[in-house]
């Protein structure tokens, strides 16, 4: 099914090799290749010439040629005065048929896990803080209050009775559409609606999953070292014993992952969490064939894919190896964590099983809410506020650079390419836990890699810095008030 984006133009996920040179070319072959993968469905509309040329930094009248030519050879269609379109004449190739996998599929119901398990709270000030480096968190507001309250009066007026009832447990067949075009277009996806399961955000996403492979016979899953604190929480939660891999500058080591004797692991390959890095190219062949060769699962975290700024769009691990990656994404970034919506990219081999656990779970998530989604994101107006968001986060980054250069030349910054966390890395012998603690008196709160390490050491001493929640004058005062103390 083909959504009809309506309202602002749709994002497309396209990478341009400017070392390749035939930018032209480039463009329609990765057109063409969507189109006939499946990514982009008779119907569905292109974005407009200009908005196209400025997201991929060429020229208008590079982007109209293009679209000129796949319109001569009918991939494409357009009238005067209406967008340009998929032609209905075009459709994938092949369909997609992910290979059997031997990991049986349980239907037995589990009992209810957390709701929620979210990010450890901020260390407790008795005054305001001057600035406080959370990481995690986005810009709480600027949270599109009057575009959700039209969706949501748009998805209430509309709706029919039946929206109303106990529904279908995998959620609203009207978001998941609309979702696996999305995730189709802007995060290169093998995305399809009938093996998408709406949750209430990732925890939750991930107790799902985890409580599935529990009974499936996995009874110890990889986890990235650093990694997320929380992980370890939700894998013994559901049963299972994580274990953890080492990360390096090419992401999580596949080479250790494959001497742990795991069949599962967690990753964040977009945007690694906490050091920033991006899952290479090469690591993602790997891991593919990895969970191949082990008859294993792949759990992804979509993690601050949303938010990148200087380097090319990265596409889902998922879309690489749909029949062993479980990806996970929600809106907790994008919009706000108070929203509670997420999803679930199932293998078709464990779709079923998800969903089921996800119903004797709790029935299913808010209707009404899955519904105001959809209408945002056809509207064109969440794709709006992501470009904007985009903009907000690339200043404060900006911002933070400029004023560590200004006041603490020595300290070097990692992790920026994406979201909005950093990594300072403190020169010379610098206590992490000295440094941290000396800053909260001076009313700046910091945290520190330790925290996120499995074994906690605190060498080599790194803070991570979140700037989401932080307007540009507390990010420049917070530094200028703790510069002193990050200098050897």
């Amino acid at each position: 099914m083909a959504v009809d984006w309506a309202g602002l133009g749709p994002e497309l996920l396209l990478a341009l090799d400017r070392r390749q040179g035939k930018l032209g070319a480039q463009l329609q072959a990765a057109i063409r290749a969507a189109i006939r993968s499946g990514r982009l469905r008779a119907g569905e509309r292109l974005p407009s010439s200009r908005e196209l040329a400025r997201a991929l930094g060429v020229s208008r009248g590079l982007v109209q040629d293009s679209y000129a030519q796949l319109l001569a050879e009918g991939y494409l269609t357009a009238t005067t005065g209406s967008a340009t379109r998929v032609a209905d004449a075009a459709r994938p190739a092949v369909p997609a048929h992910p290979r059997n996998s031997t990991l049986p599929a349980s239907t037995s119901p589990a009992s209810t896990g957390p709701a929620s398990a979210g990010p450890a709270s901020a260390v407790a000030a008795r005054t305001a803080p001057l600035a406080d480096f959370r990481t995690g968190v986005p810009d709480l507001a600027s949270f599109p209050r009057t575009d959700w309250l039209r969706a949501l009066r748009e998805a209430s007026r509309t709706a029919p009775n039946t929206a109303f009832d106990y529904g279908d447990p995998r959620g609203s067949a009207r978001l998941r559409d609309v979702l696996a075009a999305y995730l189709r277009r802007v995060r290169a996806a093998a995305a399809d609606p009938e093996h998408m399961v709406i949750c209430t955000g990732y925890a939750q996403g991930l107790g799902l999953t985890l409580r599935v492979l529990a009974r499936a016979g996995i009874d110890r899953v990889g986890v990235e070292d650093p990694g997320y604190g929380d992980v370890d929480d939700l894998t013994e939660w559901a049963g299972l014993t994580a274990v953890p891999v080492p990360v390096d500058a090419d992401g999580i080591d596949v080479a250790a992952l494959h001497a742990s004797g795991v069949r599962a692991v967690i990753l964040t390959p977009a945007h690694q969490w906490p050091t920033g890095v991006v899952l290479s190219p090469g690591r993602r062949h790997e891991l593919a064939a990895w969970a191949a060769d082990r008859d294993a699962v792949i759990i992804e975290d979509d993690y601050d894919a949303e938010f990148r700024y200087d380097r090319e769009p990265v596409g889902l691990l998922q879309g690489l190896a749909p029949d062993r990656v479980v990806a996970v994404g929600t809106v907790s970034k994008s919009l706000a964590p108070a929203v509670r919506i997420g999803w679930l990219l199932c293998p078709p081999t464990l779709s079923a099983a998800i969903a089921t656990e996800k119903e004797f779970g709790d029935r299913g998530s808010p209707a009404l809410d899955q519904l105001a989604l959809a209408t945002l994101i056809e509207s064109g107006r969440y794709d709006r506020h992501l470009r904007h968001m985009r903009g907000v986060y690339s200043a404060r980054r900006d911002v933070l650079t400029g004023a560590l250069a200004e006041h603490a030349a020595g300290v070097r910054l990692t992790g920026l390419a994406a979201g909005f966390h950093a990594v300072a890395h403190l020169p010379g012998a610098l206590s992490e836990a000295a440094v941290i603690a000396a800053a909260r008196d001076r009313s700046v709160l910091l945290y520190g890699m330790s925290g996120f390490r499995y074994d906690r050491a605190a060498e080599p001493g790194q803070l991570v810095l979140g700037f989401g929640n932080l307007g540009e004058r507390a990010i420049a005062a917070g530094i200028a008030a703790v510069s002193d103390l990050l200098l050897a």
